[in-house]
């Protein structure tokens, strides 16, 4: 009962917050909100509100680091207007077009390189959505696992860098965005090589649910193309010219986050350019779309930050440190609890919201537990954060709100409902649990890039 009487104002908060959001209100301006009214009711001084005005300036507005996710957003964009995953994925539908499961590999290919060189989750979920999905369901595909692959491979660019989320992640939790693209580097490409052999076994074991396509589809591509071999190399130079040039200068440590994003800005430029897709029409709506991302998240963080500060001075951390340290459960069970509870949550919201309400609570428990393995706290920071980051993905696809599934809706063909996108997504949500699991038992897979 004495818990419940001193941390009442914070338990307050957090319901009012959970009720909020099924209201469907804004969370940007519910965070907010809540967080002035709490201040006005539990007495806060005013003058404690005016901090909170000075840290959301110095801590957020003034980031230099943040104006990567611009950057980031603006190249993402600009190579979605630009032709090239188009052009990419025909070709990889020639490559693979004869295998088991074949149009799935290449959706899966082209998920991990458009997330290699774009990071943006919308745009690849609706170009697959667009472009992939109808042909897969026209060649005999189940509408199920057609929609569950192009659904969750166009998600795999919130984790493989160069990722959004990761820029935020490492804003909130200071650690080096550098050290966190280093650290999801390895578990993004190891969570889309699961997702490759999950096709390659569907494609063998039930072949009814993914047919080798008709030749003759995959000779019309061919005639239009030409030789195989020098289209892959064409359509692969641009992305693969892009991954070298962003991620190489970062892990080579040529270039900060920002000096990469900038150059990676110029690099999707150039590409519209040579594919002649650049136009004033196409930079409108690229600049457009950017500023209303950015516009979007921004007002998240400014919300998430007056939240947090009022839920921190009415004893919320403390809370939530007491809560957990007080179950009696070992470093792992308590990390199991954490990621637990990011994963319920992840149902209800997106990953801006989680991020910048949850993580800044959990990272200093976090560096506070002995995991067994030598850790510096800047690398306890980036395993845990990979970790977040790698759960949150599931929050794409997860049911009822899971925004890659209603991408996909919007563009999918007739007859394909919601009902089966949804139940699409629950393969693939298994999937990426397997490799949570994996990260959490074999930290170096997060590690040893960032370590070398």
């Amino acid at each position: 009962m004495e818990f419940f009487v001193e941390y009442s104002w914070a338990i307050a908060m957090i319901l009012a917050l959970v009720a909020g959001v099924f209201t469907g209100y804004p969370v940007a301006f519910l965070l907010c909100g809540l967080g002035i009214v709490f201040a006005i009711l539990s007495g806060i001084p005013l003058k404690f509100m005016g901090t909170v005005v000075s840290k959301i300036y110095a801590g957020t507005l003034s980031n230099w680091l943040l104006l990567a996710a611009p950057l980031f957003i603006f190249m993402g964009l600009m190579l979605d207007k630009s032709g090239l995953a188009e052009r990419l994925l025909l070709t990889l539908e020639r490559l693979c077009g004869r295998l088991p499961g074949g149009l799935a590999l290449s959706v899966a290919l082209l998920g991990i390189i458009m997330a290699a060189s774009t990071g943006i989750v919308g745009a690849s979920v609706m170009l697959l959505g667009v472009i992939a999905l109808p042909v897969m369901i026209r060649q005999g595909y189940d509408p199920q696992f057609a929609t569950g692959v192009t659904a969750a491979c166009g998600t795999l660019g919130i984790l493989i860098p160069p990722s959004i989320m990761l820029v935020f992640m490492g804003a909130i939790l200071q650690v080096s965005i550098g050290g966190l693209f280093k650290g999801a580097f390895i578990p993004g490409l190891l969570l889309g090589t699961v997702y490759i052999l999950y096709i390659l076994g569907v494609g063998i074991f039930s072949p009814h649910r993914a047919p080798v396509p008709d030749r003759s589809e995959i000779d019309k591509i061919a005639q239009r193309q030409g030789n195989l071999l020098v289209e892959l190399l064409l359509n692969l130079v641009g992305p693969l010219f892009l991954i070298a040039a962003v991620l190489g200068s970062i892990m080579i440590g040529l270039a900060t986050p920002t000096e990469a994003a900038g150059i990676g800005a110029g690099g999707a430029l150039l590409l519209a350019l040579i594919a002649r897709k650049l136009s004033f029409g196409v930079m409108r709506d690229v600049v457009r779309d950017t500023s209303k991302t950015t516009a979007m998240v921004i007002f998240v963080m400014i919300g998430a930050a007056c939240f947090s500060a009022v839920f921190k001075r009415l004893g919320g951390d403390d809370m939530i440190e007491e809560l957990f340290i007080g179950t009696g459960f070992g470093p792992y069970g308590l990390l199991l609890l954490m990621m637990g509870l990011i994963f319920v949550m992840g149902f209800f919201l997106e990953w801006i919201e989680i991020s910048f309400i949850v993580l800044p609570l959990f990272a200093p428990i976090v560096t506070s537990l002995d995991f067994g393995f030598e850790a510096t706290r800047p690398e306890m920071l980036i395993w845990f954060a990979v970790l977040a980051a790698v759960n949150m993905q599931t929050s794409f696809i997860t049911p009822p709100f899971g925004y890659s599934l209603f991408y996909l809706r919007g563009v999918a063909p007739p007859g394909v409902t919601i009902k089966t996108i949804y139940r699409s997504s629950v393969p693939f949500v298994v999937l990426q649990l397997i490799c949570l699991g994996a990260l959490v038992l074999v930290p170096d897979i997060v590690l040893w890039l960032t370590r070398v």
